[in-house]
């Protein structure tokens, strides 16, 4: 009795598919990543873009080495340019972040430079700021941005001639008035006012005019040049304080002087 013998061929297993995916993934967000990088204001999805690419890239050689794909070349190109990306991003965000502060420093120097001029103590420290609501002290002087300064002297009593305006049971006072023009332009001193108010219910101090008081300022002050007018006032005969107003012009703020009498 005898027996077939049959011989069977080994079979080959069928090839694994390769996985190339995410090495090509890698590439095109890449690409995208680094051109959206060299675009003003797109270094956030230039980061975003290269972070992936570097992580798809970085993960596509790990199948390469494990043999699950044959695109090396391509994922390591994606993870370079995914790191390109990412570097673009951080030059990029410094160059808007940069750009932005310098609009915002230029925006606050130029409505700082629109704004009227405030006045404040001298150098020397003496009285307080006008521009803080505190009036200034005699001989104090208020000093401007543009290095205008102005200057108010303690009050005198005078006689004023028979014409000044002066009013019967009231006494006159004459104070001097400074101005120093410190700056590098001429300064229109005929744009200058002077009032006053005396005594605790802040009346009106009517202003004397004669041959020695009340001429006002005129003409124009040179750089490095000082003007000086003597004004004159009438105050009730129990004023105790004289409040003088001086204001330089439409382009600087007006400071007061509070002076005892």
């Amino acid at each position: 009795m005898s027996h077939d013998t049959h011989q069977y061929a080994p079979q080959t297993p069928a090839p694994r598919a390769l996985r190339n995916g995410l090495g090509t993934t890698a590439l095109i967000l890449g690409i995208i990543g680094a051109l959206s990088g060299v675009i003003p204001l797109m270094f956030w999805l230039a980061g975003l873009l290269g972070l992936i690419a570097l992580i798809l890239g970085l993960s596509g050689r790990g199948r390469v080495k494990r043999g699950e794909a044959n695109n090396k070349g391509v994922a390591t190109t994606g993870a370079v340019l995914g790191l390109v990306a990412m570097i673009l991003s951080v030059v990029g965000a410094y160059i808007t972040f940069a750009a932005v502060s310098d609009a915002v420093d230029e925006l606050d120097k130029t409505i700082k430079d629109s704004a009227p001029k405030t006045p404040g103590a001298d150098k020397s420290g003496k009285g307080g700021s006008a521009a803080k609501g505190k009036g200034l002290a005699a001989d104090d002087s208020s000093v401007y941005d543009d290095k205008l300064k102005v200057t108010v002297s303690a009050p005198k009593t005078f006689k004023p001639s028979e014409f000044a305006g002066h009013t019967e049971g009231n006494k006159a006072y004459q104070v001097t008035v400074v101005i120093e023009n410190g700056g590098t332009k001429k300064f229109d001193a005929a744009l200058v006012t002077v009032g006053a108010r005396a005594g605790k219910d802040g009346v009106a101090a009517e202003q004397l005019y004669d041959d020695k008081v009340g001429t006002g300022f005129t003409g124009s002050i040179l750089p490095g040049k000082k003007a000086t007018v003597v004004y004159g006032f009438d105050a009730p005969a129990d004023a105790k304080d004289l409040t003088v107003e001086v204001s330089p012009g439409i382009d600087h703020e007006a400071a007061q002087w509070e002076l005892k009498l």
